[in-house]
């Protein structure tokens, strides 16, 4: 998620996960699982899976779990018959929204995903209509009042596309999905673990939305997120600091 303060979207999404943590395992495990079932179990091999573990270890995922999951991705599970698709759309006041999907059942999922739109006043649109405003990239988040020169000079030096300074005074850190691993691990051995690190769809530019339109966005968001078939979502909102205080 974009807007002017990304921290601060950062740390709403953690606190809405947490308040729904086992159904976020679920969904880790899920990924886990489908990754392992594509790429095999191999992590230096298999880069989703690799990224799908770190993720789920971020959220405090049990290992035991974590290995279960790769083992039963591995192994001849007939039963792992997931779909994988991407729904488009528009939230309140026009903004941009993309929701990965992994589903054993697509009419359900689209119906669902199409029903949330519809109750939270947005659109779910057609395949592209809002694809092309996103770029899949590694993004990795460092705190307000991080020093930004050494973030910079080591991402920079590790291979990063870009090191950017929000509103907020946080830093972001953002690569080539190829290169997310390497640049993360660079600064991890220099002393500068970021505070939030994925591979995500990033906003090209951002929509400011009004306070309403925000806590609207912020809400249709949530409940995209808390759907069973659905893995992420991905919006070019800009969120005034009060959709979150309200929200």
């Amino acid at each position: 998620m974009a807007g002017h303060s990304k921290w601060h979207n950062i740390q709403h999404r953690k606190k809405a996960q947490d308040a729904k943590r086992s159904k976020l395992f679920t969904k880790m495990i899920r990924e886990i699982t489908v990754a392992a079932r594509l790429g095999g179990g191999d992590q230096e091999a298999n880069s989703r899976l690799r990224l799908a573990v770190d993720k789920a270890l971020s959220v405090n995922v049990p290992k035991d779990r974590i290995d279960k999951a790769i083992q039963r991705g591995s192994g001849t599970d007939e039963s792992l018959d997931y779909e994988e698709f991407t729904l488009e759309g528009y939230g309140p006041g026009g903004a941009a929204i993309m929701v990965d999907c992994m589903t054993d059942n697509r009419n359900r999922t689209v119906n669902d995903v199409r029903h949330a739109f519809s109750k939270h006043n947005g659109k779910m649109g057609t395949d592209g209509c809002v694809a092309f405003m996103f770029r899949h990239r590694g993004t990795l988040l460092f705190p307000p009042e991080t020093d930004e020169d050494p973030v910079m000079e080591a991402a920079i030096e590790a291979g990063a596309e870009d090191v950017v300074t929000h509103d907020d005074d946080s830093v972001e850190v953002v690569t080539e999905p190829d290169a997310f691993q390497a640049v993360r691990q660079a600064l991890i051995d220099k002393g500068l673990e970021p505070a939030h690190a994925e591979v995500t769809w990033r906003p090209d530019t951002t929509v400011t939305v009004s306070d309403e339109d925000g806590r609207k966005t912020l809400r249709l968001i949530e409940w995209l997120e808390d759907l069973d078939d659905t893995q992420n979502t991905y919006t070019n909102a800009a969120f005034p600091e009060s959709a979150y205080e309200a929200g």
